[in-house]
């Protein structure tokens, strides 16, 4: 028997690599079509900032996934271990997954700051009901 709140572990991966093939699905033609050359004696920033707006936001997305998320697979897998049927962890677990992938889609598509702040800041909120629940539990 697993935990329930581990699927939207593994939904938030799968999600991650969505992102990922997006960011190669976008970025490999648009350096085919703009000639892009890559010299690796020169900053990667030279690199990717010859790449147009739209191209460089899948791969901010892609980064952002490995960021603040790495805190909520360390909460949500805590969670499982020391209280795997608790359906409100669950249940705030798939909200910020829900959060995260439309702060993707707005990232990736019309990148408009003030949106995507506002479902970064819920999904925050979200993950930090999440630690002080596991804390709660843990001392």
């Amino acid at each position: 028997m697993h935990s329930p709140i581990l699927a939207p572990v593994i939904a938030l991966v799968c999600w991650s690599m969505v992102m990922w093939a997006w960011l190669y699905a976008t970025r490999i033609p648009a350096i085919t079509r703009l000639k892009i050359q890559y010299d690796p004696r020169r900053p990667v920033s030279e690199f990717i900032n010859q790449m147009p707006a739209e191209v460089r936001w899948k791969a901010d997305n892609y980064n952002h996934l490995m960021e603040q998320p790495t805190i909520f697979y360390a909460t949500a897998l805590t969670l499982a271990l020391v209280d795997p049927g608790n359906d409100l962890n669950a249940g705030l677990a798939w909200a910020y997954v829900g959060l995260r992938v439309v702060h993707s889609l707005i990232q990736v598509t019309i990148n408009h700051v003030m949106s995507r702040l506002g479902v970064f800041m819920i999904a925050s909120i979200v993950l930090l009901i999440l630690a002080i629940r596991a804390a709660i539990l843990l001392f």
